[in-house]
């Protein structure tokens, strides 16, 4: 138990996740190979079996992989993992380009589905009741919605609009890359939230406030068909 504490205390978070990740592992892989191994075709009184030490086992593994370096290239992976995924995230799934222009309308009005109470039992809201966040705040700057990758898309939407005036909005492409050589800021469509809530199919994209509703145009772009 000492020296299980001192390893403990020499492990870093994340080696300490990385250790989690493979007791899990280990543990799935040890408890399948013991089912496997048990005798199903004997009918009468069952005894448990008693397994070898798992922890010892396990702990075993786990000393080989931190001197083989093992550990080090699962935490060196999964960093590379993220990162890849920070700099470039998954693109939206059914985001073409525009080939025609398209225009309509989004009302964000939700119905309360059960009442809704302030800490000391005053009503905010009523089940049933209609509420619209438009009545509440104001979409200042337009939403723009662009392919990353389609330098006619990127030049179109930085040319139209300035950083304070919009917020551009990728839903394929590297935003981090485009701040780095632009010098302004990007945004990045994560799973499609905004875009499938909006009921965008295409891009280039625009979602203005208009009252109490968001108005929404689909840009066809020169040379789009």
């Amino acid at each position: 138990m000492r020296r299980q504490d001192r390893r403990r205390r020499a492990t870093d978070p994340v080696n300490r996740t990385l250790e989690s990740f493979a007791i899990v592992a280990l543990l799935s892989v040890s408890l399948t190979s013991a089912t496997r191994a048990r005798d199903h075709g004997v009918v009468g009184q069952a005894f448990p079996i008693i397994e070898p030490d798992l922890l010892a086992t396990m702990e075993a593994k786990l000393q080989h992989l931190q001197a083989t370096g093992g550990i080090d290239r699962m935490n060196t992976e999964f960093a590379r993992r993220a990162e890849a995924r920070v700099r470039r995230p998954k693109p939206v799934d059914g985001i073409t380009a525009a080939t025609e222009t398209r225009e309509w309308a989004y009302d964000p009005t939700i119905f309360i589905e059960h009442d809704v109470q302030d800490q000391k039992g005053n009503y905010i809201a009523r089940r049933g009741q209609a509420v619209n966040p438009l009545d509440f705040t104001v979409v200042r700057q337009a939403l723009i919605f662009v392919n990353g990758d389609s330098a006619a898309e990127m030049a179109w939407a930085t040319s139209q609009y300035s950083d304070l005036k919009a917020k551009i909005i990728l839903v394929n492409g590297s935003p981090i890359e485009e701040m780095t050589a632009r010098k302004r800021r990007f945004y990045f469509d994560q799973e499609g939230r905004l875009t499938g809530k909006l009921g965008i199919r295409h891009t280039p994209a625009i979602a203005v406030q208009d009252g109490r509703v968001m108005k929404l145009s689909e840009i066809k772009l020169k040379g789009n068909s």
